[in-house]
């Protein structure tokens, strides 16, 4: 009951799966299975994810910023 409250007073808190670089994550996934002994092949699906991240939580703090009381 408490996480259903949880998650009802953080509408943010998502599922990975809704996240806008679910995408990126998956092909991160992919490429660590196709590449376990030589994870630096997937070097470039990293920084793309890690990219994706950081544009995601940008715009999420600029969503929260607008929606501030002391703004």
């Amino acid at each position: 009951m408490a996480a259903s409250a949880a998650s009802e007073s953080y509408p943010s808190v998502s599922r990975l799966s809704d996240s806008m670089c679910y995408t990126q994550y998956s092909a991160s996934l992919k490429c660590l299975e196709e590449f376990r002994e030589d994870k630096n092949k997937c070097q470039e699906h990293f920084d793309v994810y890690k990219e994706c991240k950081k544009k995601e939580r940008e715009a999420r703090l600029e969503r929260n910023k607008k929606r501030s009381f002391f703004s």
